[in-house]
């Protein structure tokens, strides 16, 4: 059956399509009973999809999705649980956030020299609430015809190696762990299927994200495949993590699934929200369906 939980999803704060008080009715109006709300860097969403939430008889997690620099690569670790107010946390994000600004800017003249003008205002044209990342130069470089549809754009254009690729360094993984666990909250390794670094490198990663007290892997996600639940799940167990699952939602037409569509973990995982107050409600009814 459907997982009822949701813990990883995007609003206009960041790159999704939706404002966050229309995601949280989308969310709701799909069966979801439990809405993480994770946009890149940023944190502004929080209050207005938990206000929205709490009309939807749904239960809300404050989360984020926050970008790392990992042994020069990118990657994603999603904070659930955090404390928006938490002052590390908070500046952290503001200077990644700043950051993103930069990196705009080099993307843009990356695309320049190949022809491709007005990059940046266009990107920022899509940002509707400030925050600027490859997906709005995507949508902007689909506007003026350059491919049909997202993923075709990032392969031709903003992938390493490409015209519009501008190589940027985020945050420590370190930082982040830190930034995430002193707010209350825990740390999730995001849609791992998605980093194509080799197995030994994602051995060396789950070392030290464990290591440094990250808590789960996200193993059921919109990207990942059938089979990638389950090699996720495997090297869950291998590092003692936990497991997490996110339908990484941006939108009808930029989704890899739609909510409420995500399968449920795994046989043998261990649900990273299985203590969670928020959870214990749906937690005793999969127990009752169980038996």
């Amino acid at each position: 059956m459907p997982a009822l939980i949701d813990l990883h999803s995007h609003s206009t704060v960041s790159d999704g399509l939706l404002a966050p008080e229309a995601l949280v009715a989308h969310a709701a109006a799909q069966g979801v009973k439990v809405l993480a709300l994770t946009d890149h860097d940023d944190t502004a969403g929080l209050a207005v999809a938990a206000k929205v939430a709490a009309e939807h008889d749904m239960q809300f997690i404050n989360g984020v999705e926050i970008s790392v620099t990992w042994r020069r690569r990118t990657i994603h670790v999603v904070g659930l649980r955090v404390d928006p107010d938490y002052e590390p946390l908070r500046a952290g994000l503001e200077k990644i956030r700043a950051g993103r600004h930069l990196r705009a800017v080099g993307m843009a003249a990356s695309l320049s020299k190949f022809g491709i003008e007005g990059s940046l205002e266009g990107a920022y044209a899509h940002a509707q609430q400030g925050i600027i990342s490859r997906a709005h130069f995507a949508r902007y470089l689909m506007d003026k015809g350059y491919a049909s549809n997202i993923k075709s754009i990032f392969k031709r254009y903003l992938v390493k190696g490409k015209p519009g690729y501008f190589e940027h360094e985020w945050a420590s993984l370190e930082d982040v762990i830190g930034w995430i666990k002193g707010s209350g909250g825990e740390a999730v390794l995001a849609h791992p299927g998605r980093y194509d670094f080799g197995r030994s490198n994602m051995l060396l990663l789950l070392e030290e994200f464990r290591n440094l007290g990250g808590a789960a892997i996200e193993v059921v996600t919109g990207s990942h495949t059938v089979d990638q639940y389950q090699e996720y799940a495997k090297l869950a167990a291998m590092f003692g993590l936990k497991s997490s699952l996110g339908s990484d939602y941006h939108g009808a037409s930029h989704a890899y699934i739609e909510m409420g569509r995500l399968p449920e973990l795994p046989r043998g995982c261990v649900p990273l929200w299985q203590d969670w107050p928020e959870t214990l409600g749906l937690n005793a009814q999969a127990t009752a369906l169980a038996s």
